[in-house]
Parts: C-alpha cells; structure tokens; sequence
C-alpha cells in the first residue's frame, strides 16, 4: 500500500484551506510575501526562533506539532479537541492492535495557540465582502485581535503537545485549513438556495448529515435570535477566522444588508448585540460544524487509503461516491 507521509498530509490540508480561502490567491500571496520579507530581514536569535511555516503556510493555528515529517501515515485518529486524555487514548488503541500513526486535533494546541490571534486577519476581508467598509473592518477587527491575544498569553498550550512527546504520538493541529472547507461549503449551498424565511434556512442545515446526526443529541441548528416565521434577508456564514469576531461589527452588518447569520456558537455578549441590531442569528452546532470541515479533508485521505478513526466530537460522514 502507498502511503501518505506526515508532511505530505499537512501540506494538503494547508493547500486545500488556501483554495477555500474566503480572502482569494491574491491576498494570500502578500501575506506569504510579507512573512518571507520579514524573515529576510532578521539576524542572529530572532532568526532562529522564527516559525519558518509562515513562509508556506498562512494560518498559524495550524501546525505539525511533533512527529518525523517523513512517517508513513496509514491510520489517523482524528478530534475536535485533543487533549492529554486523548493521547493516552491513541496509546491504548495502540496497544490494543490499532495502530495508530498520527493524531490531528482541530483546535488549536501547541504554537498553533499562540497563532490563533493572527487568523482573525481573515475577518476583516469578510467583513468588507458583507458590506462593511474596509476601515472600519480594520478598526474593529484589530481592536478584538489585541484582545484575543492576551487572553491566549495565559494559557497552558503545551499539555497535550508534552503527553505526546512522553509517548511518543505524532500530532499535527489543523484549525483554519478546515474552518475555511466548512464555510465555503455551507455559503455555495446558501447561494443556491432561495429562501423565504429563516425555517426555510434550519431546513437546509437539517439536511446535511453532520447536522441531523446532531439533533439526535439535542443539539441541532437553533434560531438563537429572531424565529421561523422571519425573512431571513441576505444569509451569510460566520464559520472561520480563528474564533468570534468583534460584537461592534453586527451593527455595522445590519446597516450592510445583512440578514440572518449562520455561525457555530454565540457568547452571551455578542447574542445581545445580535438581537439590539435585529439581525437573525442560527447556531448550527460547534461540533457539527467542525465536523463538515474535518470530513471534507478526511475524505481526500480516505481516498489515499488511509483509515479515519474519529474521536473527541468529531462524527465522521464520507462523501465518497
């Protein structure tokens, strides 16, 4: 059997998170561009420290955290979260006969926390393709960057990446890449549809397998703001750019023409802002949402031959003809 290597795994994600890139190729090789300048310019330490992926990969949520580049990949267990609890888990599969090879988690953990703040850049560009006038996407967007990462300096972003160190697991992080695959998904499937109110929106979702399969959990596609009987007006999806975005920017979205929202999860702070501007708000479901965008790139690695073990949130549906 031909196998994937490692390397050769995390290139393809990062490459297919490009194509779906709400921003387009244009934009993303000025920011390649920008880092390999910024590299070129240093010297002695701050060259060594330097996280030379920037030079190829532009989402710093998302790296290969340990493990040989080259190992040959034929098993692959994958969760939204990966924690120590779950590398002990790919131990004992292992130690069971399992033979697993590498992990990936979806959130962010290892370097790929501390590169969570610099995805949010992705938001300002949706913003101005919602309406929002480019100054002040910028203005609110770099005020919630700051913010966001502050709040990262604290936490303990190595824990899982040290269990899998002491035993031994490879683990890659791929956050961005996917969230990229889910929104562009879902907004082709908007941009198809013809809706009359937002029930006809909860209707689309229902439809897709990772939603219905949901709802037998009691956590399917919810009208979090507004009801079924709304029109819906322009319907946009709120699924990429690291984590939420600025509550400032919803005003400025219903002034924009925005209707109803589609996202995976809304802090209380945020839903008051929804519902003070009239807007529409759908939670479609944080693990189910993820869910669409893991199974979009564990589909091009089933096609490979590698075998998708799914664990810690992640319900695996193929698309696989």
């Amino acid at each position: 059997m031909v196998l994937m290597k490692l390397r050769e795994i995390y290139d393809l994600a990062v490459e297919k998170g490009m194509e779906a890139d709400p921003r387009g190729e244009e934009e993303i090789n000025k920011i390649l561009k920008k880092a390999k300048d910024e590299y070129g310019s240093l010297e002695g330490r701050d060259k060594e420290v330097f996280d030379v992926e920037k030079l190829t990969n532009p989402y710093g949520d998302s790296r290969i955290l340990y493990g040989d580049e080259d190992l040959d990949v034929g098993s692959v267990m994958i969760g939204v979260n990966i924690d120590t609890g779950e590398i002990v888990l790919a131990d004992r599969l292992n130690e069971k006969g399992r033979d697993i090879d590498l992990v990936i988690g979806h959130h962010p953990r290892g370097k790929g926390v501390s590169g969570l703040h610099d995805v949010m850049h992705l938001q300002k560009d949706v913003l101005v393709d919602w309406g929002v006038p480019t100054v002040i996407a910028d203005s609110l967007m770099d005020e919630r960057i700051k913010e966001v990462e502050r709040k990262v300096k604290g936490s303990n972003y190595n824990q899982s990446l040290d269990a899998a160190k002491l035993l031994d697991i490879p683990l890659m992080s791929l956050h961005t890449p996917t969230d990229n695959q889910v929104a562009d998904y879902l907004t082709d499937k908007i941009e198809e549809a013809d809706f009359e109110t937002v029930g006809d929106v909860i209707e689309l979702l229902q439809d897709i397998p990772e939603y219905h399969e949901s709802r037998k959990y009691g956590d399917g596609p919810t009208i979090l703001v507004g009801n079924k009987d709304r029109r819906p007006g322009r319907v946009v999806v709120e699924m990429t750019g690291g984590t939420e975005g600025s509550k400032k920017s919803y005003e400025k979205l219903a002034n924009a023409g925005v209707g109803t929202i589609i996202g995976m999860h809304l802090s209380e702070k945020h839903r008051k802002e929804v519902k003070d501007n009239h807007l529409n708000y759908i939670i479609a479901g944080h693990m189910a949402s993820d869910s669409i965008g893991i199974n979009l790139f564990a589909d091009l690695l089933e096609k490979e031959g590698i075998e998708i073990v799914p664990c810690s949130g992640f319900v695996r549906h193929s698309r696989i003809d």
